[in-house]
């Protein structure tokens, strides 16, 4: 009996990775749901088509962005300091046209220059992230990439070449701030504040080469940087080179016909299904500026609209699970549900051309320079930063041989990583929710703006 007993807990024990993470994972979002308090209206879903996820989308009472939404709350607390300075959390006022307009631009750069920036990393790719070639080894690709885009974006933002130190601050807060939104550790004010300082002297010098819009204080000129650039720029490509490059290397295939022939039509079919199967944006909230009646439907002022990029995407394709990059040579993209950089009419992506033009330039030289393969199991939030294996182009180890013995190694860790990670999302994650709604980030900023201003008598 007791070897009965001994054996069906060690069964238990072996088999957590496999049962306890979604349970964990549900548990989370039920806590999530019940501690915002908050009702959203999900699209596509609840009646609503793709025509209507799109005319909604674009429709004119759809651009509340943070105001009245308790989930502002939390997001303003994940991307401080100074989210009241980042384009995508402000509402539709003349700031958030002056910043806009001020970050197209900053980033409208001509394709040869953008091609110029990143052939400077031609030789070696990964040379930032991973320091010199070696044979094959072991990586997380969010984090690979994480160097490259911080040294990149430095570049475009101040005209100049970045050094090691303060690619390193960059870094650092961009994980960071990566980290706590996915709820895998707790935030670290203390490194953030790091960068707003250097920002701060930089800004000092009085050489940024480019003009601020008037009426910002230096502090504030710092937390748009920080927050468009410094942030949201870097995480998101590194995640979309990691999203890329990890779909690539579980698909053979397509790999040899890129290291073969990086032909620019299919290169651009490839990125396009990686975007559509793992999009930049999960979900994208809105508020109800007014009340909305759409198709016999009422959407009260004030209501949270949550479109759902990765679930829009698989509308109306065949096998939209599949990743497929054939199927963008019979599906003209301006005819599908395909929007990776959000609608022209409702705050899209400002960094679309230049995102696109770099990916394609970096894909053409990453896959002239190495071979990926990865057994992980490939999911858009990417919490376990894209595990796999990278073997430099000279080398001559046996890559069927390093996986036979590698793989089962990878898919053990990364199931026992999950595990792990579940339980840590569940406490850091109603940890900063409960900070977050104490600290109501956005609710008093947008309180002091209503403020009424009293003048002496």
């Amino acid at each position: 009996m007791d070897s009965f007993l001994l054996i069906a807990v060690f069964a238990v024990l072996l088999s957590l990775p496999y049962w306890l993470p979604p349970l964990v994972i549900r548990l989370r979002m039920n806590i999530f749901t019940r501690i915002n308090g908050e009702e959203a209206i999900q699209l596509p879903g609840n009646g609503f088509d793709a025509e209507d996820f799109k005319a909604l989308y674009a429709h004119p009472a759809m651009k509340g962005r943070s105001k009245g939404a308790a989930l502002s709350d939390l997001f303003w607390y994940w991307l401080s300091p100074g989210p009241e300075m980042h384009p995508e959390h402000l509402e539709q006022s003349e700031r958030y046209r002056k910043l806009a307009g001020f970050s197209h631009k900053i980033m409208a750069i001509s394709r040869k220059d953008i091609e110029s920036l990143i052939d400077q990393y031609q030789d070696d790719p990964l040379k930032l992230g991973l320091g010199p070639k070696s044979k094959w080894t072991h990586i997380r690709l969010r984090d690979a990439f994480m160097s490259l885009w911080a040294d990149f974006f430095y570049q475009v933002v101040f005209k100049e070449k970045c050094d090691d130190k303060t690619r390193k601050l960059i870094v650092n807060h961009a994980k960071d701030v990566v980290n706590a939104l996915k709820c895998v550790k707790l935030r670290n004010m203390r490194r953030r504040k790091q960068l707003t300082n250097f920002l701060l002297e930089k800004l000092s010098l009085g050489e940024f080469p480019h003009t601020f819009p008037d009426g910002l204080t230096h502090l504030e000129q710092a937390h748009y940087l920080q927050g468009t650039f410094f942030n949201t720029a870097i995480v998101q490509m590194s995640e979309a080179m990691a999203h890329l490059t990890l779909v690539v290397a579980q698909h053979p295939d397509c790999q040899e016909r890129l290291c073969d022939n990086p032909d620019n039509h299919y290169l651009d079919d490839v990125i396009n299904e990686s975007l559509r199967l793992h999009p930049l944006f999960g979900i994208a909230h809105r508020i109800a500026t007014e009340t909305v009646e759409f198709k016999g439907k009422t959407i009260p002022k004030h209501t949270v609209v949550c479109f759902n990029y990765p679930e829009y995407h698989k509308l109306d394709y065949d096998e939209p699970t599949r990743f497929d990059p054939g199927r963008w040579e019979k599906c003209p993209i301006k005819e599908s549900n395909f929007i990776p950089f959000g609608v022209t009419a409702n705050r899209s992506c400002p960094a679309q051309g230049l995102a696109m033009v770099s990916m394609r330039q970096l894909t053409k030289h990453l896959f002239r320079n190495y071979r990926f393969s990865s057994p992980i199991v490939h999911t858009r939030s990417l919490p376990n930063r894209g595990p796999c294996l990278v073997f430099s182009n000279q080398s001559t180890v046996n890559r069927r041989l390093v996986e036979c013995i590698v793989f089962p190694l990878m898919k053990i860790r990364d199931r026992w990583e999950d595990l792990f990670r579940s339980i840590m999302q569940l406490f850091f994650g109603t940890a900063m929710i409960l900070h977050a709604k104490k600290l109501r980030l956005c609710d008093r900023y947008f309180e002091k703006l209503e403020k009424p201003a009293f003048s002496s008598i």
